[in-house]
């Protein structure tokens, strides 16, 4: 019970801080009825005495300080009943959609002995906890009373994980629902999440997954904005250690609870943890993106994060073992409809993570699309762009045919260089980043990554390979239905210092013909 304490005492704390917030902003709205109170009844600077004066001066000034500061205080009060805390962007689970999710969830709280969470949702990362329900969202006779918080599983944990595994893991979070209810600590929770939303962000309308999203930063502020942002600062540093020692006593306080739920199979959930991570992570960066860039989203990203995670224990002798427990339930079968609900978070991870396609509009795409509507689509893209960088760099009086001879000998000349910058500069006048999955890449591996482009198109029309994916490396090239890994380091040779002859000898033995054009 000392971490539930804990909890309480730096809860109220930050109840108290508030409260001597609320008692300065009234100090001189009281001090000046007492002044005018005793300018009317007479007993403080009474007409005609010697003192009127000084006092009458004094109330004046006072009720101006305090007309100010009740100014003040009412526009920092209505900036933090307007705020609206960021929503995590999630997808809704209605109890008739995972009916047998509930049920799990709901008997871990009863054997936790805490509230149920009200509601369930998806995200498309690997965490999962509790998130209040905003104001806007609650029922009528919700509106006084707060509902239990809503638990929100990361996606990956639920295709990855087993059903047992899934409730050991989540033991914790749900304990969490008891700090919820507790009304100290709710309503500390409250106000810093308030001071938190008026500062930061501006509310913004409803957005991904039917959740309400927190705005872009706002441009500075002006005009009384200024003194309540200034306030909010004050009144964050005052709370900020007590919030941090609230939220790791909470913690503290919902392990010690689940403790003695599941505790044995729970380490060996954590240990899953990192894995679906890591497979999640390499998913998105290695086979989403690819596609996301030419305007599709994968329908079924976390039906491809098990493939995924599959292939890992296969390849690697550390995931021994991994393989075995794939017989058991897996928590995705808590689900009426695994399929509709896994494209629906893939969906929203792909506005998430990448956000609007050049085109406008998202293309759904199954897995069995996926080599000839991303990696050869692809392919021929880049190559498309390598070849408008050559014409932009060596402008001829008739468009040159995109050939490999044409590539090899720009690159041979000792052009490489030169080649990298023109298609870095084309590629950052046409192409959108995307910041939240991949580092910022020099000319040189852009130009690495289009030559490989090129000539994979070229294998693929002269010398009978076909695109292919691999779940943990995304687009590769099949030559004779295997896979060709011995390309890069040739191509890196060729362009970084000029030299051909390895790249060329990899060509003639895939019977690859550098002289017939690219189809583009």
């Amino acid at each position: 019970m000392a971490a539930v304490d804990t909890a309480r005492a730096h809860a109220w704390v930050v109840l108290r801080i508030r409260g001597l917030a609320l008692a300065a902003a009234a100090l001189p709205a009281a001090v000046a009825v007492v002044l005018l109170a005793g300018r009317f009844t007479g007993r403080i600077g009474a007409p005609g005495s010697a003192d009127a004066a000084g006092w009458d001066a004094a109330r004046w000034a006072v009720c101006a300080v305090a007309a100010l500061t009740l100014l003040v205080a009412g526009l920092t009060a209505r900036a933090y009943r307007r705020a609206v805390p960021p929503q995590t962007p999630a997808v809704p689970l209605d109890r008739a959609e995972a009916p047998e999710l509930y049920r799990l969830i709901d008997e871990l709280a009863e054997r936790l002995d805490v509230p149920a969470p009200s509601a369930i949702a998806l995200t498309p990362d690997c965490d999962s906890w509790l998130e209040d329900v905003p104001p806007a969202q609650r029922r009528p006779h919700h509106r006084h009373e707060p509902p239990a918080p809503v638990l929100v599983i990361g996606s990956p944990f639920l295709w990855w994980m087993r059903a047992g595994e899934l409730r050991a893991l989540l033991a914790p979070v749900v304990a969490g629902t008891a700090a919820s209810a507790d009304p100290e600590i709710a309503a500390a929770r409250r106000f810093l999440r308030s001071l938190d939303a008026s500062l930061d962000t501006d509310p913004a309308p409803a957005g991904l997954g039917g959740a309400t999203l927190a705005g872009p930063p706002r441009a500075p502020r002006r005009g009384p904005a200024v003194l309540t942002d200034r306030i909010t600062r004050r009144l964050l540093g005052a709370c900020r250690g007590h919030a941090a020692e609230l939220e790791r006593s909470v913690a503290s306080w919902a392990s010690e609870q689940a403790r003695a739920v599941d505790y044995g199979l729970r380490i060996a959930a954590q240990e899953q943890v990192g894995l679906a991570y890591a497979g999640w992570d390499r998913l998105l960066t290695r086979v989403a993106l690819p596609a996301w860039r030419l305007g599709r989203h994968p329908a079924h990203l976390n039906a491809g994060v098990v493939a995924a995670l599959t292939e890992l224990s296969r390849r690697d002798r550390l995931a021994d073992g991994y393989g075995t427990r794939l017989g058991d339930r897996p928590a995705c079968d808590l689900l009426e409809e695994p399929g509709a609900v896994d494209r629906a978070v893939s969906r929203l991870a792909a506005e998430l993570f990448f956000g609007r396609p050049a085109a406008g509009a998202w293309h759904e795409l199954e897995w069995a699309d996926y080599p000839a509507e991303v990696v050869d689509a692809g392919w021929r893209a880049r190559a498309a762009a390598l070849q408008s960088a050559l014409d932009r760099l060596a402008p001829q009086a008739r468009p040159c045919a995109p050939t490999l001879t044409r590539l090899l000998a720009r690159l041979a000349d000792g052009d490489g260089e030169q080649l990298a910058a023109a298609l870095a500069a084309q590629l950052a006048r046409t192409t959108t980043p995307a910041p939240l999955l991949e580092p910022a890449r020099s000319g040189r591996d852009l130009l690495i990554d289009h030559v490989t482009a090129m000539v994979c198109c070229a294998a693929v029309d002269t010398a009978g390979a076909t695109p292919g994916l691999d779940w943990l490396d995304g687009p590769v090239l099949l030559l004779g239905g295997v896979r060709r890994t011995d390309l890069a380091a040739s191509v890196a040779q060729a362009v970084e210092q000029g030299q051909d002859g390895p790249l060329r000898a990899w060509l003639d033995a895939a019977d690859v013909r550098l002289e017939k054009p690219v189809r583009l």
